[in-house]
């Protein structure tokens, strides 16, 4: 399988990131890991697994990741499976009445990895495992003690085949048969 992991970073912890992320994938076939000012629309969707990461700055994700993804064009990745990745701070920590209840008002969508999840899937892109967050302490990090490790249990994940990857839920929102997002229907 050709696997791409596609990164920006503003101190390092998501580059370490990216790079536990592509050295977990390896076993599974060629991995190429592309800072975002090497990648371009035509390298992302000539991936069988395309994984792009961001640090989550202002509640998005970096502008080079976002111009990025905005310049796919409708149907680019459409046979492409894709993963998205953030790391964040731990919110509770960072003793900061006004993040914490925006954080808590937008809930998922208050990080980078949901924003780049949504456009990867506008893009045509079919998710192969739920967005993620990796925490770091305070705003520079480092990271957390074991994200790293988290970060290869999730990338194998999102490399493992499944029966209906199109059909799994992430953060309460649900992605059919044709890749498009929308709230989770309870019966």
């Amino acid at each position: 399988m050709r696997i791409l992991v596609v990164y920006d970073s503003m101190y390092g912890n998501t580059a370490r990131v990216a790079e536990a992320v592509a050295d977990a994938l390896r076993p599974e076939g060629e991995v190429r890991l592309l800072p975002v000012a090497e990648a371009t629309p035509a390298a992302l969707a000539e991936a069988g697994l395309l994984i792009v990461g961001s640090p989550t700055q202002r509640f998005r994700p970096l502008p080079t990741v976002s111009t990025l993804l905005g310049g796919l064009p409708a149907g680019s990745l459409e046979s492409v499976r894709v993963a998205a990745f953030d790391t964040r701070l731990v919110i509770a920590e960072a003793h900061n009445a006004v993040l914490s209840f925006f954080v808590r008002m937008l809930g998922p969508s208050a990080y980078a990895a949901r924003r780049i999840e949504r456009a990867l899937v506008r893009a045509g892109g079919r998710p192969a495992v739920a967005s993620e967050g990796f925490l770091v302490e305070g705003t520079e990090g480092p990271l957390k003690e074991g994200e790293l490790e988290r970060a290869a249990r999730w990338a194998r994940q999102a490399a493992a085949p499944q029966a209906r990857p199109a059909d799994r839920v992430a953060d309460g929102v649900e992605t059919g048969p044709r890749g498009a997002m929308g709230p989770r229907k309870h019966a």
